[in-house]
């Protein structure tokens, strides 16, 4: 297999430039549609089927008539806004692929693609390429947990962790808005009369910090505030946003509970509170894990490492409905949303290798283990 993967080196390579070249941003409706189109025609090419093409800009590659049981998982949006070619073209020079995208996460859905392709028998698996998932997945989230739901695994080809580890935790994310709507007064003649929605705020800020965990890895971060009009008017109004990050589901409602508890401090301050979790913790699957690293040795490869990581992924949607889920199995790299975005050209063989060698023994697990033959 790992022979094979070198083989289509070259092609994949051109496969991921092509992709690269499309500029994908999350909220431009019309360039992630061209995006789509350019990813169909690629996985059609290689997988020999059209896929299915799917509301809001999904792709959907499903082989048999029974049920999945491996999801291949990844998107083609990105962060980065239409023209930053020419700030950051795409180059492959020195064993390092360079361009917006690339490793988060372009090139891992080539891979995936190729790891598909090399397989002598497909039945079982699917392909589900987002194209929202920098948003957050609002409009793929019940695709994504639908196609995952009894599945043996999900398999996403998101960016590795550093040093090409696995992904083998993510925390899971709440998202809030806290409002303090007080009343407006001349904050020189008669500031008694006011209701100081920023002083609100402030209160309200200091209890929502405390509700982070260092013990538990429980992080609430309360990040952008607005608050107020004139610099000579108490603020009648003001609000700021809260980041939430958590390992466990008991946490997370836990913080959540406690969220929709606050209460104002201030006497006639009236305080609103929105949001609540937006993804799952992604928790270890050990099993699978433990079947990744057999699949590198047999290939030849060091044992991955593995990761926990703070950042979510359409992972936590998999793991949320109870399905086995390992993240980080694409590109192998570094700078997700930086200027210094890139992927090493050497792993992308062994990747793909890796992905395409762990979906066949997901698909038959009960065929004994043996050691690779020069055509696998």
């Amino acid at each position: 297999m790992l022979n094979r993967m070198n083989d289509r080196l070259p092609r994949m390579l051109a496969d991921i430039e092509e992709l690269v070249r499309c500029e994908s941003p999350s909220h431009d409706e019309a360039a992630v549609s061209r995006s789509a189109g350019v990813l169909a025609g690629i996985g059609t090419r290689l997988l020999g089927v059209e896929p299915d093409r799917l509301p809001h800009h999904c792709l959907r590659w499903r082989f048999g008539d029974g049920p999945t049981r491996v999801l291949l998982l990844g998107h083609h949006d990105t962060v980065w806004p239409i023209g930053t070619l020419v700030t950051h073209p795409f180059r492959n020079t020195g064993g390092i692929l360079r361009g917006p995208g690339c490793f988060d996460m372009k090139a891992g859905v080539i891979q995936a693609l190729h790891a598909v392709a090399e397989l002598p028998d497909r039945t079982g698996v699917t392909v589900l390429v987002t194209g929202d998932e920098e948003l957050g997945s609002p409009d793929s989230r019940e695709l994504i947990e639908a196609e995952a739901a009894g599945c043996a695994a999900a398999l996403v080809l998101e960016a590795s962790a550093d040093g090409g580890a696995l992904k083998t935790e993510r925390k899971g994310v709440s998202l809030y808005r806290v409002r303090a709507e007080g009343r407006a007064a001349h904050a020189g003649l008669e500031p008694e009369r006011g209701v100081n929605a920023s002083v609100e705020l402030a209160h309200q800020i200091l209890a929502v910090r405390a509700l982070a965990d260092d013990g538990e890895g429980t992080t609430v971060v309360p990040t952008r505030m607005t608050s107020g009009t004139t610099t000579n008017t108490v603020p009648a109004a003001g609000d700021f946003a809260v980041d939430v990050r958590i390992r466990t589901l008991d946490e997370q409602r836990r913080v959540d509970a406690a969220m929709h508890a606050l209460r104002p401090v201030l006497p006639g301050a009236r305080l609103i509170v929105e949001g609540g979790p937006n993804r799952p913790p992604m928790e270890p699957a050990a099993a699978l894990y433990d079947q990744a690293v057999a699949a590198a040795h047999r290939l030849g490869l060091p044992s991955p490492g593995q990761a926990a990581v703070g950042g979510a992924s359409d992972g936590n949607f998999t793991a949320g409905v109870g399905t086995p889920t390992l993240d980080g199995l694409g590109a192998v790299g570094g700078g997700a949303h930086a200027d210094d975005e890139h992927v090493i050209v050497a792993e992308l063989p062994r990747r793909a290798a890796l992905v395409a060698t762990l979906t066949a023994d997901l698909l038959a697990p009960l065929r004994p283990v043996r050691a690779a033959s020069p055509g696998w």
